[in-house]
This record gives structure tokens, C-alpha cells and sequence, in this order.
């Protein structure tokens, strides 16, 4: 977090305990999110940085990945601090774990 609060200079947007949310500069939809080791999302992130998806919904999403046979990495999980902004994570063919994101609020600017 500190690298890229105070060397990079990315603002943070959200902070808890083993977790860092940054706005990046180009979108008000675009973030780095940083997990501390123990956090327990970051047992996720085995395969390296995790690439967000964002659709515009996210529980169709969850059904039409499930249809298809995508294997699906737990539940929905929507950010108690910013209301509209929900995740979930799926296993690619590949064998890498991406992120399905949802970002409903309103967009700023």
C-alpha cells in the first residue's frame, strides 16, 4: 500500500485492516486493491495479480458464468463502505482466478 500510496502517489479510496483500496487516476471505476498476507482473500491470489471484470449485473453474471460451467470462487461480496460495489471470483480455463465486479454508483466527475 505504501508503494503505491507514497511512491506512486495513488490515493486511497478505501483502507481497512490487510486491505487497501486506490482510485487510480484514468476512471472513477479503475482501483488497485492490495491484500495483506493474511487477509483471507488473499489465499486467492496464489496464481498473481487478479484481473476485475466489471458488468453491469452482477448476479446475472454469477448465473450465466455458472451455466457455462465456469467454476465459480464463493459468493457475492459487496463492500459495506461503497454501496453498488459487489465482487466475486471465478477459476479461468487457464487455471487463473479473475474477478467479476459490479460498480453501481453513480459516476463521479
Amino acid at each position: 500500500t505504501a508503494f503505491f500510496r507514497d511512491v506512486l502517489g495513488i490515493p486511497v479510496l478505501h483502507e481497512r485492516p490487510g486491505f487497501a483500496m486506490l482510485q487510480l487516476p484514468g476512471s472513477d471505476r479503475d482501483f488497485v486493491e492490495v491484500f495483506a498476507p493474511d487477509n483471507p482473500n488473499a489465499a486467492l491470489y496464489s496464481t498473481g495479480p487478479v484481473v476485475g471484470l466489471l458488468v453491469d449485473d452482477i448476479e446475472q453474471a454469477r448465473v450465466e458464468l455458472d451455466a457455462a460451467g465456469v467454476e465459480l470462487i464463493g459468493p457475492i461480496e459487496w463492500l459495506q463502505s461503497m454501496d453498488g460495489y459487489g465482487w466475486f471470483h471465478v477459476r479461468g480455463p487457464d487455471g487463473n482466478v479473475y474477478a467479476i465486479m459490479q460498480d453501481s454508483r453513480p459516476p463521479t466527475g
